[in-house]
C-alpha cells in the first residue's frame, strides 16, 4: 500500500493538482490574494518618476496656525479671513475639506456665508452609517445603456452634509470619504457614491466641476459596470476620467505639490493655483495609510486632483482578472509538462525566463500603458508549481535510484549500480528480450563435502559463503549480473540491465578467473584439513527475456529462455567431458579471438533434439608456457582429431590422442580419456555410416 501511495504521490501529473488549487484560489480571490496583488501595484506606483505639480498647492493649518488663531475649531469668521487672504493672493478654486454640519458655536456663520458666496470654494460632506441624509447630490447623466451600473458604485446608508444655509451659497460640496482596500491602504478613491439612489461626487471632481463652471457629470457604463466619469469642458483628454467597474480611480503619488504653512509662509506663490487646505496640527487630522506611507487626508485630495489633471490615469483593465487567471493556468500546465520530461537545465531556464518575462511585461505595460497587471500570482504559480514539479521529479528519481540500488546492489558491481542510478533510462525494469551471455557455476561432488559438516550445519553455510563471495566478486568486476544463488550454484548473465560490450569475452574471462580464485580458496581449505571444492561452469549466448519476475509480493530481476536452459545443461555436462568450462557455439562465435578455444563435441543435451557444438577454453597461463609454434600444432592436431572422429577414422583419432595426452598441462587429459573410451565402444558397436558425430546426452 505504501509503495502504491508513493508511486501515486510522485507521479508527474500530481503537480497538476497544485496548478488547479492555485488557479482556484486566484479565482476565489481571498484576502491574501487581493493583498498580494495590491502590494505589487504599490511597488509599481512607488517607482514612478516624480514631477513638479504647478497646478496645486497645499495650505496647511499647523501648530503655528493654532498658536496664532487659537484653539480649533476657530470661529468661522477666522476661516472666512483665511479664504479672503487666499483670494487676495490670487488663488483659484479653494478646497476646504472640512465638514460644517453644525452651527458655529461663536455665531459667526453669517460672515462665513458671505465669504463663501460665489467665491470658488468647495466644502466637504461625508458618507454616514445613518440612513438620514443632509448631503448635496449632483446630477449625473449615464451613457452606455447599463441603467443598473450605478449599483456598482460604493454606497452609504446616508450622507452627512453641511448646513443648508452654507450649502445654498457655496460653489461646491464634495465627498471626503475614502475607500481603503482590504489591507486598510487607500489606493483608489470612489469618484461617485450612491446613497439611496442619489449620486454624490468626490471632492476632487467636484472641484473640477467648479473650475469648469458646469452643473453636472457624465458617467459612461459598460455591461460590466462603470467605465469612466467625465467633467464636461475639462480640457485634458476631454475630461474623461477612466475608472474601474466600481467608479474608483487609482491614484498616482509622483506629484510634488508645494506646501505652505498658514500664518508662517508667504501666500504669494499661490496665484492661479487650486488651493487645498489641510489640517496638520497635532490631533486635528488622522493620517491615512497609502502605498507610499501615511498621508494626511488633504494629500489624498491633492493626489486625486493631480492624477486627473495630468490626464494619464492608471488603469486596472477590466479584462485583467480573466487574462491573468488564464495566464497562470497556462503557465502552470506548461511548467508541469516541461519539468516532467525536459532536462533540469532547460526547466531552470524556463522558470528564470518566465519570471523575468513577467517582470519585464508588467513593467512595460505600466510604463507605456499605465496598466496595473498583477505579477504576484503568476510568480507564485511559477515558484510553487515549479518547486512542486521539480521536487516531485527529484523524489521520484531518488526513489527509483534507491529501488535500483536495492534491487541490483547484490547483483551488480557498485560502479554499474551507480551508472544505473545516474541514468535510469539505461534500465528497463519490464520484460525485455536481449542477447545475453549466461553463466552457470555449480560445485561438483557437493555431497562428500556436506558430510564433513553433519554436526555443524553452520560450518557448511560458512563454507558455501566462502565460495560464493569471491566468485560473485569476480562476476561483478567483469560487469556481470548475478541472477540468483541456488544452494551451491551461481547463475549470472551479461548485457542486462546495462549493455556490455564484448559480453562473451568477459564471460569467458570471468570463468577463467573463477577457476583461479577457486585454487586460492582450495589452498586455504587444504591447510584447514578440509576437502577441496571442484566446480563446473557452463556458458551460452542467445536471446532471453530479462526483467522483473515473480509475484506482487516478491520478485527478482531474472531471465528466461531456451538459451538459459542450454547454459544450465552445459554446466551439467562439464563432468561428462572432464573439463571445468563448457560453452556453446553461439558463445564461440561471439568471441573476438583473444582466447584459445577448442571444440570438444557436438551434443544433443537432455531435453533438446537439436545438437549444439560445445567448446572449452585453454587457460591463458598454459598458452604462455607453450611455444607459439607448438601451440598452433596442438590446436591443429585437436581440430583434426574432431574431423576424423566424425569420419569414424578411429586409428587417426587414437594416434592423435596419444600425441595430445599430457599437453595443455594435462587439463584436457580427462576429456581425451573419455573420447578414447567412446572410440573403444564405437569399434564394438559402430555408429551408422551417415553418423554426424552428435552425442546424445542421457543426463543433465
Amino acid at each position: 500500500m505504501k509503495i502504491k501511495l508513493s508511486k501515486i504521490l510522485t507521479h508527474w501529473t500530481i503537480p497538476f493538482l497544485t496548478v488547479f488549487a492555485i488557479t482556484y484560489m486566484v479565482f476565489v480571490n481571498p484576502w491574501v490574494v487581493q493583498t498580494a496583488k495590491l502590494k505589487s501595484f504599490d511597488y509599481q506606483l512607488q517607482n514612478e518618476t516624480p514631477y513638479q505639480d504647478n497646478n496645486l498647492v497645499y495650505v496647511t493649518l499647523g501648530e503655528a496656525s493654532i498658536e496664532a488663531n487659537g484653539q480649533w475649531p476657530w470661529p468661522r469668521n477666522e476661516i472666512a479671513q483665511l479664504i479672503l487672504e487666499l483670494r487676495m493672493a490670487g488663488a483659484g478654486v479653494i478646497v476646504l475639506p472640512i465638514l460644517f454640519s453644525e452651527v458655529d458655536r461663536f455665531n459667526k456663520d453669517q460672515e462665513f456665508m458671505e465669504m463663501l458666496y460665489q467665491n470658488g470654494v468647495v466644502i466637504a460632506q461625508t458618507g454616514s452609517i445613518q440612513k438620514s441624509t443632509t448631503g448635496i447630490p449632483r446630477g449625473v447623466s449615464m451613457v452606455g445603456g447599463n441603467k443598473d451600473a450605478a449599483n456598482n458604485l460604493f454606497t452609504y446608508p446616508g450622507m452627512l452634509g453641511p448646513l443648508t444655509s452654507l450649502a445654498d451659497v457655496v460653489d461646491g460640496v464634495g465627498v471626503i470619504s475614502t475607500a481603503p482596500e482590504v489591507d486598510g491602504v487607500v489606493r483608489r478613491v470612489p469618484l461617485l457614491i450612491n446613497v439611496q439612489g442619489d449620486l454624490y461626487p468626490n471632492i476632487a471632481i467636484e472641484t473640477l466641476r467648479v473650475m469648469m463652471g458646469v452643473d453636472s457629470y457624465q458617467m459612461k457604463t459598460t455591461p460590466y459596470g462603470i467605465h469612466s466619469v467625465r467633467v464636461k469642458g475639462f480640457p485634458v483628454n476631454r475630461g474623461i476620467i477612466k475608472t474601474d467597474d466600481r467608479g474608483r480611480l487609482f491614484l498616482r503619488w509622483n506629484a510634488n505639490i508645494p506646501t505652505l504653512n498658514y500664518t508662517v509662509d508667504s501666500l504669494e506663490s499661490i496665484e492661479g493655483k487650486t488651493v487645498i487646505i489641510g489640517m496638520t496640527a497635532e490631533g486635528l487630522s488622522n493620517p491615512v495609510a497609502t502605498p507610499i506611507g501615511e498621508k494626511y487626508p488633504h494629500e489624498i485630495i491633492g493626489s486625486t486632483l493631480s492624477t486627473i489633471i495630468l490626464g494619464e490615469t492608471v488603469e486596472r483593465p477590466m479584462w485583467a482578472d480573466l487574462y491573468e487567471l488564464g495566464g497562470i493556468l497556462a503557465i502552470g500546465l506548461l511548467l508541469v509538462i516541461v519539468i516532467a520530461f525536459a532536462p533540469y537545465w532547460f526547466s531552470g531556464i524556463l522558470i528564470i525566463s518566465s519570471l523575468g518575462g513577467i517582470g519585464y511585461g508588467v513593467t512595460y505595460l505600466f510604463n507605456n500603458k499605465l496598466w496595473l497587471i498583477d505579477p504576484t500570482m503568476p510568480a507564485l504559480m511559477i515558484f510553487v508549481v515549479g518547486f512542486h514539479a521539480v521536487f516531485n521529479r527529484f523524489v521520484k528519481e531518488f526513489m527509483l535510484k534507491q529501488q535500483i540500488k536495492k534491487q541490483f546492489e547484490h547483483y551488480l558491481a557498485p560502479s554499474m549500480v551507480k551508472k544505473l542510478q545516474k541514468n535510469p533510462d539505461l534500465l528497463k525494469l519490464g520484460g525485455d528480450t536481449r542477447q545475453l551471455t549466461l553463466l552457470f557455476c555449480d560445485i561438483r561432488g557437493f555431497t562428500p563435502i556436506s558430510e564433513q559438516f553433519k554436526t555443524n550445519p553452520q560450518g557448511l553455510t560458512e563454507l558455501v559463503n566462502r565460495f560464493l563471495t569471491p566468485m560473485t566478486d569476480i562476476i561483478m568486476v567483469n560487469e556481470g549480473t548475478v541472477d540468483k544463488y541456488m544452494g551451491d550454484c551461481i547463475m549470472a548473465f551479461w548485457n542486462a540491465p546495462l549493455d556490455v560490450e564484448k559480453q562473451a569475452d568477459k564471460a569467458v574471462d570471468t570463468s577463467i578467473s573463477m577457476l583461479k580464485g577457486l585454487k586460492e580458496l582450495n589452498t586455504q581449505l587444504t591447510k584447514e584439513n578440509m576437502l577441496p571444492i571442484n566446480i563446473g561452469i557452463g556458458l551460452n549466448t542467445g536471446e532471453a527475456v530479462v526483467g522483473n519476475m515473480g509475484s506482487n509480493q516478491r520478485f527478482d530481476y531474472s531471465c528466461l529462455g531456451d538459451a538459459v536452459n542450454l547454459a544450465a545443461r552445459l554446466e551439467g555436462q562439464t563432468k561428462g567431458y572432464g573439463v571445468k568450462i563448457l560453452f556453446g557455439q553461439e558463445t564461440a562465435k561471439a568471441l573476438t579471438g583473444k582466447h584459445t578455444i577448442l571444440e570438444l563435441d557436438s551434443i544433443a543435451v537432455k531435453g533438446k533434439k537439436e545438437p549444439v557444438a560445445i567448446y572449452t577454453v585453454v587457460d591463458p597461463d598454459i598458452v604462455k608456457l607453450e611455444e607459439i609454434a607448438q601451440l598452433h600444432h596442438l590446436v591443429d592436431l585437436h581440430c583434426k582429431l574432431r574431423e576424423n572422429y566424425v569420419k569414424q577414422n578411429w586409428k587417426f583419432c587414437e594416434d592423435a590422442i596419444d600425441n595430445l595426452m599430457g599437453k595443455f598441462s594435462g587439463e584436457l587429459d580427462s576429456y581425451y580419456t573419455i573420447i578414447t573410451d567412446r572410440i573403444k565402444e564405437y569399434k564394438i558397436n559402430p555408429p551408422p555410416k551417415d553418423w554426424d558425430g552428435v552425442f546424445v546426452a542421457t543426463t543433465k
